[in-house]
């Protein structure tokens, strides 16, 4: 893929670890320049010593209002464009809803709804104005299957697959395209609020992905014709029914 998004500028938000760091690298690979968005500072260093100068480490709260409020202001001033935008920062919350923490449930929607929302709101107006843009959410299998063990995460995806559908369809006039990934469980941190139990089970199965295979799907979905919006990606690891 190397080449296929020569000077475009991307932004990955939650760009330091799994999924986020996985298609960071495959749009480094393909070319682009790419503003990895992450609180980790540190992480964020080790990175851009690692991967070169067309990864620019932008650390940033995106649960602070007024800093995700400057998330657009601050990618233009280091990149000077924004072509591509992977909203992907999110956090989970598992188990039954009545052992679940309120302020964790209200850190996640924040997290995985809000602050979805308003990026991509705030990134409109520039790709408006080029008349071309491409935004891809990080949504999950939960947006498509009611799982028993975990109803306020599923439901922030439920929630965020129609923000996506809906906003796909106000804007593709203006040549930008809107979709989503959906993949099944995902070998990153997020798994670590899985129970033990569960979490050895889809080991011992092998039904896990690995952040670089959705990144694959990531770059399938940016690579296609202007002509072709691909809407949203459902992917699992052949062995997750069993």
């Amino acid at each position: 893929m190397a080449g296929q998004l020569e000077g475009k500028v991307a932004a990955v938000t939650g760009a330091a670890s799994g999924i986020g760091l996985a298609s960071t690298e495959a749009m480094l690979a393909a070319g682009a320049r790419v503003v990895l968005v992450d609180r980790d500072e540190q992480a964020l260093a080790t990175l851009r010593a690692r991967l070169g100068e067309a990864a620019i480490p932008l650390a940033l709260d995106l649960l602070d209002p007024a800093a995700c409020a400057g998330l657009l202001p601050r990618i233009l001033g280091a990149a000077g464009r924004l072509d591509i935008l992977h909203a992907n920062a999110g956090t989970y919350v598992g188990g039954d809803l009545v052992d679940a923490d309120s302020a964790a449930i209200d850190r996640m929607l924040n997290l995985n709804v809000n602050v979805v929302m308003k990026n991509v709101h705030d990134v409109l107006p520039h790709m408006i104005a080029q008349r071309s843009g491409d935004i891809i959410v990080t949504s999950s299998l939960a947006a498509h299957y009611p799982t028993p063990w975990e109803p306020v995460y599923a439901s922030s995806k439920w929630a965020i697959n129609c923000f996506v559908q809906t906003t796909r369809r106000q804007v593709f006039k203006h040549g930008i395209r809107v979709g989503a990934i959906s993949p099944g469980p995902v070998v990153t941190a997020l798994l670590a609020d899985w129970p033990a139990e569960k979490l050895e089970e889809a080991r011992a199965s092998g039904s896990l992905l690995e952040p670089a295979e959705v990144a694959e799907v990531v770059m399938f979905m940016l690579t296609r014709p202007r002509g072709m919006t691909i809407r949203d990606v459902v992917m699992m690891p052949t062995n997750f029914d069993l």
